[in-house]
């Protein structure tokens, strides 16, 4: 059988960008498809990379698998994807399965085999060929709200042999959509010093004038010179109200089209880059993303096609010229807005505004800041543009401009704490400011000898802060002395106020336990179905961990028959 497969993976036909196959997979789920959340949308740092299916708000529905294949990779994780599983078919497709309750019941023995060798809850596994195999129809999975889900649903994937994330929808997965995809803002950007719009250098927030139809038009404008423009677009499907992201933008002016973004497929490599497609400033400052409608340098994202003049518009005087975006959801229901342009140069009446520091990024250059105890490295290519920075320190302070700017990579602070007192070193640790409260928010720090340092991709304000307290373990469903034989499970709850869980260890008679952590509610579960605990009575034993360091031990004793 491995080598059948092995064959199939090799030679499977590379399709079309097009041609995906229509009657290969089925759904994953037996329940009416209804999205929480869409492909490619525009998510935090990253385009989201597959279909968030609604489970009906519960957990536990059955999650089958779309084609024969074998399960190529399983994680289980605190954060992320939680519970994931991973099938690869024969055609060179891989499913992926996310944010699972549990796994079926042969998967679920071979990872908590697995889990027991490395005495791990966290593990990543990657079985053979031969291990797992997984027949079209079979119950892979139960749906859950595992990682960094907000709620129960079930993150699907199909992927191609170059692991890249395409829409499942492709495939055939069908979900009821009628509704035309809404426009939410539209902004015009002057580009370069003599170019204006409406009179003005900076950039201009237009007028939406919905339509009847459901299409839009802007009030008209004045403008001359190089121009762009951004817009905040949503779809809706009919069975949700979710704001999802839409599948296709293009763009026309005069009636030959200029530019067009197609979300049917990306690169993991490249979804960092979306901060790049958005106004980021605009995000960090309104909570809005605005899709920037042309490309800007250092742009290496692949989703554009039929670009000219990289979507960029040149307005010359006393013209009138008309540019229209035409926006599409996958089901092909289409939304035009229409922007009419009077080409008019006219002298501005604001200047726009450039700040100036003493320090200057360089965006093809590494560099690097100093002062009083606290250093910053950039490493070449963080930034996507060159800038001012604004770089200051106070005492135990870093400020580090606004986080208003999108970066590529993470960088490095650094805190010489070699005037602390040596018995206070170990609860320092470095924090960002957040929030209106400017909360000191831990972020992750590592120290060698007497110099602490965090790997950081945001701008902003960090502190020195300590973290004086130890975490807290708490039993839920029972007490010192309990009889616990006819529960099935085991609870704790931990939680640690200032940085946070590390790690934790739980043994029974002084044998390890599996454990599983949800950061969600702050609690540990043990399954008694594991068959682990075997004696009458128990010592429990469990050790919580913060991040810098500080433990707590609980202790306690059971009993089962």
């Amino acid at each position: 059988m491995r080598q059948l497969l092995l064959l199939l993976l090799l030679t499977s036909p590379l399709f079309g960008q097009t041609q995906y196959p229509q009657d290969y997979f089925r759904s994953p789920l037996d329940i009416t498809i209804v999205l929480a959340g869409t492909f490619a949308e525009l998510r935090s740092n990253h385009f989201h990379s597959g279909l968030d299916i609604k489970t009906k708000q519960v957990q536990g529905l059955k999650i089958y698998g779309i084609a024969d294949g074998y399960v190529s990779r399983i994680k289980v994780a605190h954060f992320g994807y939680g519970k994931a599983l991973y099938v690869t078919h024969p055609n060179g497709y891989t499913s992926v399965y996310a944010h699972l309750q549990k796994f079926s019941p042969e998967i679920e023995a071979y990872i908590k085999k697995k889990q027991y060798e490395k005495e791990s809850f966290e593990i990543e596994l990657f079985p053979n060929v031969d291990e797992l195999p997984i027949k079209k129809n079979d119950i892979i999975a139960y749906s859950g709200n595992t990682g960094s889900s907000s709620g129960p649903h079930l993150h699907f994937e199909i992927r191609d042999n170059a692991e890249r994330p395409i829409n499942p929808m492709l495939f055939g997965i069908d979900v009821k959509d009628t509704k035309k995809p809404i426009v939410t803002n539209v902004y015009a950007y002057p580009i370069g010093k003599n170019s204006h719009v409406n009179g003005s250098r900076k950039k201009q927030k237009l007028r939406l004038i919905p339509q009847r139809n459901g299409d839009y038009k802007i009030e008209k404008i004045t403008a001359f010179g190089t121009i762009g423009f951004g817009i905040g677009t949503i779809d809706r499907q009919d069975l949700a109200a979710n704001k999802n992201g839409v599948y296709n933008i293009k763009t026309y002016y005069n009636g030959i089209q200029n530019f067009e973004i197609d979300f049917r497929r990306f690169s993991f490599a490249e979804t960092k880059h979306l901060n790049r497609l958005i106004d980021y400033e605009h995000f960090k400052t309104k909570k809005q993303r605005l899709q920037k409608l042309y490309i800007e340098k250092n742009n290496p994202l692949s989703l554009y096609d039929n670009i000219i003049d990289n979507g960029y518009i040149s307005v010359t005087d006393s013209t009138a010229s008309v540019y229209k975006v035409e926006i599409s959801d996958y089901k092909d229901n289409v939304t035009f807005l229409d922007i009419t342009i009077q080409g008019e140069n006219k002298l501005p009446t604001d200047v726009k505004e450039k700040k100036v520091t003493q320090d200057y990024i360089v965006s093809d250059q590494a560099t690097n800041l100093n002062g009083g105890n606290i250093s910053v490295y950039f490493p070449k290519n963080t930034f996507y543009d060159d800038f001012h920075i604004d770089f200051n320190v106070t005492n135990d302070t870093l400020t580090l401009h606004k986080p208003i700017i999108p970066l590529k990579k993470y960088f490095t602070i650094s805190y010489d704490i070699s005037k602390y007192n040596k018995e206070d070193i170990n609860q320092l640790y470095i924090a960002e400011l957040k929030g209106w409260n400017n909360f000191p928010s831990y972020s992750s720090t590592k120290r060698k000898g007497d110099v602490l340092s965090t790997r950081t991709k945001d701008l902003g304000t960090y502190v020195l802060a300590t973290d004086t307290d130890d975490p807290t373990i708490r039993p839920i469903n029972f007490k010192n002395g309990s009889w616990l034989s006819k529960y099935r499970f085991l609870k704790l709850k931990i939680d640690d106020k200032t940085t946070g869980i590390s790690n934790y260890r739980a043994t029974v008679n002084g044998k390890w336990i599996l454990m599983e952590y949800d950061y969600k509610t702050n609690t540990l579960t043990h399954d008694f179905n594991d068959g682990i605990i075997t004696e009458t009575k128990n010592n429990l034993k469990v050790i919580v961990t913060d991040n810098v360091g500080n433990n707590t031990t609980f202790e306690s004793t059971f009993y089962r028959k």
